[in-house]
């Protein structure tokens, strides 16, 4: 990669992230929240937050919708399958039954297997979250939105520690509103953290370093960084004029068939077109928790001949025109094997004390060689999944073209893997956790159960900066429960303390 970087794009956007995501729809397991709970976090439990994924959904795929432990319809958030498929996507769910492995629901009883996707789609397009919960309520009379703003401080009472209103910056101009109750932090797993830091809160040497006065302590403040990420590169030739290639794709007929039908090729998630959850032998075989997913695409690296994803991953022309030059906009189809449960942790850092300078970023990835040797595995797999009898049906033959540092090892070997992985292994967009919940009894912990922050009274969190631990599966959906959870959680208290009020009062 370019300097040994990749790159890290955010939503600063109304709808955040969600805007700019591939719109895949995954809850995780069920362990990962029994997990939370058990970390001393109660209320978080799988069956705690269920009905929160449900309360928002609206389900379009009628066979899905029929289980109703599991899904519902008529939330705010569209879940649709995609409108347009290759004859890839078929083909990939039978080779998964051809490995023994179930066609499932990924947000119903059982995670491992192979599925269709599920998107936050409607009507072909995208679903975000500004078009599903702010367009709706825009117009009511206390909701107000400011645009254009860069928020740059939290406004914390140093004495008392309260908060008491948010510093931010719009068309060049400082402005400060207030929090008549309190102060909800939302910006992310970046930017959260990096304006707690910058409004005080944080670890104290840190803070002092960059000329920030602390006002509270806490050490777990930008730490505890996890993403996932996967391992690009995986693909192979096929014999038909039948997958995603842009040169192909984009053309009048397509634009047409997606503004008058709200379907064709220009609805296609960069050519997504089913998940698979598999275990490696490194996960436990007979638990459905699976460490390995499997983004399988009608598409790679080079079907748009180099003008986008190479770029987005941080690829050299060096790199890219040695390993995919010769393929450059052929047929092929992808395997993405996907890391769930990273070992190693990375950290935000200040740079400066200004708020609009980039905080710093360690994401620390395969610095852990157990992460190494799961992602290994998932290659593996990966490799044999597009070796099938159902695969090779469509002329499939695995692209095997050694990156440029790897060509002095054996092919296919456990030290060519391990190679190929540190060459080109690349980010999902999934930080999270830099701002954990956790109990009292965890020094690392920034909120408690509540989602408020430790030591501050009038300040919550509420994004994925609270995961303790990234869940299995992109985060489009956790994130969107925590946020349902979390407002339940705000309207909870306070009508509690006007309930108490109002016995005050009528008892005076």
């Amino acid at each position: 990669m370019i300097d040994q970087r990749c790159c890290w794009t955010r939503g600063k956007v109304i709808g955040g992230s969600s805007v700019l995501n591939t719109m895949l729809y995954i809850r995780g397991n069920r362990r990962d929240f029994d997990q939370w709970e058990s970390f001393g976090n109660p209320g978080w439990g799988f069956d705690d937050v269920l009905p929160y994924f449900k309360k928002s959904e609206d389900q379009r795929n009628p066979y899905l919708a029929r289980d109703k432990r599991y899904h519902s319809t008529g939330g705010y958030l569209t879940i649709q399958d995609a409108p347009y498929n290759t004859p890839l996507g078929v083909a990939f769910l039978q080779a998964g039954e051809e490995m023994g492995y179930d066609i499932v629901d990924v947000n119903g009883d059982q995670q491992t297997g192979f599925a269709p996707w599920q998107y936050t789609m409607r009507r072909g397009t995208r679903c975000s979250t500004a078009k599903a919960f702010i367009r709706p309520i825009r117009l009511r009379k206390n909701f107000h939105l400011s645009l254009w703003s860069h928020v740059t401080k939290l406004l914390i009472d140093p004495s008392t520690k309260v908060a008491y209103g948010v510093e931010f910056i719009r068309d060049g101009h400082r402005e400060i509103v207030y929090a008549k109750k309190e102060v909800i932090l939302s910006a992310g797993a970046i930017n959260s953290p990096q304006l707690m830091m910058l409004s005080g809160l944080g670890n104290a040497k840190h803070l002092q370093q960059v000329s920030i006065p602390p006002i509270v302590d806490l050490p777990g403040v930008g730490e505890n960084l996890q993403d996932h990420i996967a391992v690009g590169g995986i693909a192979f030739l096929i014999d038909y004029p039948i997958s995603i290639v842009m040169n192909r794709l984009v053309n009048l007929n397509s634009a047409l068939r997606y503004a008058i039908t709200e379907d064709g090729p220009l609805t296609s998630s960069v050519g997504l077109e089913a998940v698979a959850f598999i275990s490696t032998k490194y996960a436990n075989q007979t638990d459905d928790w699976p460490d390995i997913e499997f983004m399988l695409t009608s598409s790679s690296t080079c079907s748009d001949g180099g003008t986008q994803v190479k770029n987005a991953h941080g690829l050299s022309d060096e790199f890219y025109n040695e390993v995919f030059g010769e393929i450059n906009n052929r047929d092929v189809f992808g395997v993405f094997p996907m890391m769930l449960r990273p070992q190693a942790r990375g950290f935000i850092k200040l740079r400066s004390n200004n708020p609009l300078e980039y905080p710093l970023l360690y994401h620390n990835y395969l610095t852990n060689q157990a992460d190494v040797d799961v992602l290994r595995e998932g290659v593996k797999a990966a490799v044999a999944f597009g070796q099938t009898a159902t695969m090779r049906r469509f002329g499939a033959r695995f692209h095997s073209k050694p990156p440029p540092n790897c060509k002095h090892l054996q092919l296919f070997t456990d030290e060519y893997w391990n190679c190929f992985i540190r060459q080109y292994t690349m980010t999902i967009y999934h930080m999270s956790g830099t701002a954990k919940m956790g109990p009292p009894s965890d020094p690392m912990a920034v909120v408690d159960p509540e989602l408020r922050v430790y030591g501050v009274r009038g300040l919550r969190v509420i994004d994925a900066s609270i995961m303790p631990t990234i869940t299995n599966g992109n985060i489009n959906a956790p994130v969107i429960m925590i946020a349902e959870k979390g407002a339940d959680l705000i309207k909870a208290q306070w009508l509690k303390r006007w309930k108490r009020d109002n016995r005050s009062a009528t008892t005076r």
